[in-house]
């Protein structure tokens, strides 16, 4: 495999950093640590450079909170000028990944995304009779550091992107304890390792595809299937029966062994397709795609509590109407012409009291 090396002299130039601002203060603008860093951005961004180029950049702490939708997680906020940092490091590196990473990969890269893994499932659903649905245990808390500094440089050979690369992933906070022993391991092993990337990072999310990617390939180079869709750590395997895909079940557990993970043992199954696939919040079969009920109930509930922060000022019709047409453009890419029908009728209905409190 070559390695890529000259990436430095991109990484900390201006234009680059200056794009990594740009990315960073996406949909937050009107944050106050955003704003102060715009107010004099020019000096800012060469402050970070000249930090770069030092090495004397040192990350500051993160602000954590924990979201219960769709499931529990610890979300982790990197100050500002951290985060232009790590969209700056991600310039660089995505287009060096983005040639060996495979086409069935679609998160957190350009012309991806949820909807576009969930119209190639369903092509493949209507392709094959039985699939193996799985997703991996503790996946972001369970990245071994040391698997993922190892992998970082197989490709990349500049010092110093790599040691920048290396000071962001030590720098992550703590994140929720994973015990697993593995093959060869002694006794301490589970616990003097590091492990674990914050949930919230960009370097995290690209990261997670630079981990998995040995398991991408390994399921369509050397397995054979017949498809294969993965997004972050939730992946569908699709093939022509039930004894084959439980085959490649045990294979890919083992596989994953190998980069220190393990396959959720609930959420791990083979079953036929016409069942229908719980995939990134939708119901895919073969012949349509529905929305998976749960997400239906959560915007329901995210209906009554915008219609009652309208109420009480918080949050403007405007505002409302953007979040609402937002998730029936989600809903969209679904079967789901009435309910679509039926969420904007209790949506009009919840606007009423919303209107009617500011009179």
């Amino acid at each position: 495999m070559k390695r890529v090396g000259n990436l430095w002299e991109g990484l900390v130039s201006f234009p680059n950093l200056l794009r990594a601002a740009r990315k960073a203060r996406r949909n937050k603008r009107h944050r106050p640590d955003v704003q102060a860093f715009e107010f004099d951005a020019e000096r800012e961004l060469l402050r970070i450079r000249d930090e770069l180029q030092s090495g004397t950049h040192a990350f500051g702490p993160y602000h954590t909170f924990t979201v219960t939708e769709p499931k529990p997680r610890l979300i982790s906020a990197a100050p500002y000028r951290d985060r232009v940092v790590h969209h700056a490091l991600c310039n660089v590196l995505e287009p060096v990944y983005e040639r060996s990473f495979i086409t069935d990969s679609y998160a957190c890269r350009a012309g991806k995304g949820t909807h576009a893994a969930v119209r190639r499932c369903h092509a493949l659903a209507g392709r094959f009779p039985w699939v193996l649905k799985a997703d991996i245990r503790k996946f972001f808390p369970s990245i071994d550091h040391a698997i993922l500094k190892t992998r970082l440089a197989c490709k990349i050979k500049d010092r110093r992107v790599l040691a920048l690369a290396g000071r962001v992933i030590d720098h992550s906070n703590e994140q929720e304890p994973v015990i697993d022993w593995f093959p060869g391991d002694g006794l301490l092993d589970p616990t003097d390792r590091r492990r674990g990337l914050p949930i919230g990072n960009q370097t995290s999310q690209f990261f997670g595809n630079v981990y998995l990617d040995a398991l991408d390939h390994f399921v369509t180079d050397r397995l054979g299937v017949g498809g294969y869709v993965r997004y972050v750590d939730d992946f569908v395997i699709f093939g022509a029966g039930k004894r084959e895909l439980a085959t490649v079940r045990a294979r890919v557990a083992g596989f994953l062994e190998t980069l220190r993970l393990r396959p959720h043992p609930s959420k791990t199954t083979v079953f036929p397709t016409r069942q229908g696939i719980r995939f990134l919040g939708y119901r895919v079969f073969g012949s349509h795609v529905r929305m998976a009920r749960d997400g239906v109930i959560r915007f329901r509930r995210r209906v009554r509590g915008w219609a009652a922060d309208a109420a009480a000022g918080r949050l403007d019709r405007e505002g409302m109407r953007r979040s609402v047409a937002s998730w029936l453009g989600h809903v969209g890419h679904a079967a789901s012409t009435r309910l679509r029908e039926r969420l904007l009728g209790e949506w009009a209905a919840a606007l009423e009291p919303a209107g009617a409190g500011r009179r």
